[in-house]
């Protein structure tokens, strides 16, 4: 049987082939997911003309024009959302019952932008609370800051991709999306599902370009925001380079879990635990909120460890199109290598493995290690692998300290019954985001995210996202009769 041909690129809402076949194969075992081409320059051009050219026309677009759109491409994905789940298991490797979760997040995202749309509105506001002020009203609108450039990762090539898309599309800025070039067959379908909409051309574009090749579109100033999902000295690299653009940057974290000394009920332990253990684990640990870091109370702490050890001994890894598969490979062997190698450094400088510790070509068990020096990349740098390091800690003073003691802030979650601890952890925990009573790798698709320090700049969810993209524009009424 021959291999199936590539799937188009969308420049300006239009299919086409670029030049260089590009295969893209399953980080599992090397099977062929799909293949694409990569954009040619003068696509790339044709792209973000497009946009540029579209800009006016796009903040313009009834609010109707823009929901329906964005409700259309909910549906449409709900419609597909098996195909789709299996599309993103066969190029990302995920196990495919978190990919069947990351399709509903990404309907869920077009259905949020859709009603936000329709409730996208100004504010009037009367001027004459002060004598000069008298016959005047203003009113208050936000308008898009121009066309969006998006480059999104590959850990979730379909949901990233997703939260910078809708937004756009909702407050009337065309979109140019640059998927991780590992992972580009899930965002080159929902382009194909928005082609459906009837949005004008150019609203969308989808393509790849190679990476030694992105440098050049982030430095056209025609794209006024870049939106970029990734590590933290690529991101760096971007605000440096378009020094008075809009940026977000979503550069990730080394999420932290503390378990507070009120957590002492073994239902609550075995809950704590077994959360713990899953997120951590449940994306092989690529994901910028799986839990890290564990410091638990010492008066719980060995009995958490216990159940800790024994839950993540007990996920399912193997073939992620298996419906019992918990966790999958990394993105590809050199990955799961670099964890491997964190961790034996870990080890020798004094580290003991729990569980776990051992590759299987892309695949790395879920692993938990004790006692590792605070300078062990494995605490202090972004593992973005199925490995958790634990340790004890004298109450949440010991606590907060050491969950600050990091470069990263994107979220913390805290194990506690006490509405005065979960107040103090919001006020005095430097992250994004605390999520209380369960892990930091909680994240509904509304709620504001991003994080501080070297975590990023800006914030996604649906009206966040809208906020970054847009600028606030005032209309002064003057002989106005109130």
């Amino acid at each position: 049987m021959s291999e199936p041909g590539p799937v188009p690129l969308w420049i300006a809402g239009q299919p086409e082939h670029g030049s260089g076949r590009l295969d893209v194969r399953c980080p599992y075992d090397g099977r062929l997911a799909g293949a694409t081409t990569y954009a040619t320059e003068e696509q790339v051009e044709r792209a973000v003309a497009a946009a540029h050219g579209l800009r006016h026309r796009a903040a313009a677009l009834p609010a109707h024009v823009r929901a329906e759109a964005l409700a259309a491409v909910s549906a449409r994905l709900a419609e597909r959302a098996e195909a789709i789940a299996r599309l993103i298991t066969a190029e990302n490797g995920k196990p495919v019952r978190w990919a069947r979760a990351e399709v509903a997040r990404a309907v869920a995202v077009f259905r949020l932008a859709a009603e936000a749309a329709r409730s996208w509105s100004g504010e009037v506001m009367r001027l004459d609370t002060d004598p000069g002020g008298e016959g005047r009203l203003a009113y208050v609108t936000r308008v898009p800051k121009g066309p969006v450039l998006a480059l999104t990762p590959f850990n979730f090539p379909l949901n990233l991709v997703a939260h910078k898309v809708a937004p756009a599309i909702a407050v009337g800025a065309p979109v140019v999306v640059k998927p991780a070039p590992r992972t580009p067959l899930s965002a080159l379908l929902l382009g194909e599902i928005i082609a459906e909409t009837g949005l004008p051309p150019g609203m969308v574009s989808v393509l790849t370009v190679p990476d030694e090749r992105a440098a050049g579109l982030v430095a056209d100033d025609r794209l006024e925001i870049v939106s970029f999902t990734g590590s933290g000295p690529v991101g760096a690299a971007i605000a440096a380079a378009v020094p008075g653009r809009h940026v977000v940057l979503e550069l990730g974290g080394n999420a932290a879990a503390y378990v507070a000394g009120d957590y002492r009920d073994p239902a609550d332990l075995e809950r704590a635990a077994a959360r713990i253990a899953l997120f951590a684990n449940y994306q092989a640990g690529q994901s910028c909120i799986g839990v890290q870091r564990v410091y638990a109370d010492a008066t719980v702490y060995e009995r958490l460890r216990d159940r800790l050890v024994a839950a993540v001994s007990g996920l399912r890894t193997g073939d992620p199109s298996d419906e019992r598969t918990e966790v999958g490979p990394l993105v590809d062997e050199a990955a799961a290598r670099r964890v491997e190698a964190w961790v034996d450094e870990a080890v020798a400088a004094g580290a003991r493995v729990l569980t776990g510790g051992v590759r299987t070509g892309s695949t790395y068990a879920p692993t938990v290690l004790e006692g590792a020096p605070a300078d062990a990349k494995v605490v202090c740098e972004e593992v973005f692998g199925p490995v958790l390091v634990l340790a004890p800690v004298d109450g949440p003073d010991d606590a907060f300290r050491r969950i600050n003691d990091s470069r990263f802030g994107l979220q913390a979650g805290v194990f506690t019954h006490d509405l005065t601890l979960a107040f103090r952890a919001y006020r005095e925990l430097e992250v994004g985001g605390v999520i209380v009573g369960d892990v930091p790798s909680y994240r509904a698709d509304q709620m504001p995210y991003g994080g501080v320090k070297g975590s990023g700049t800006g914030r996604e969810g649906v009206r966040s996202a809208m906020t970054d993209y847009t600028h606030e524009r005032t209309l002064v009424l003057t002989g106005i009769d109130l």
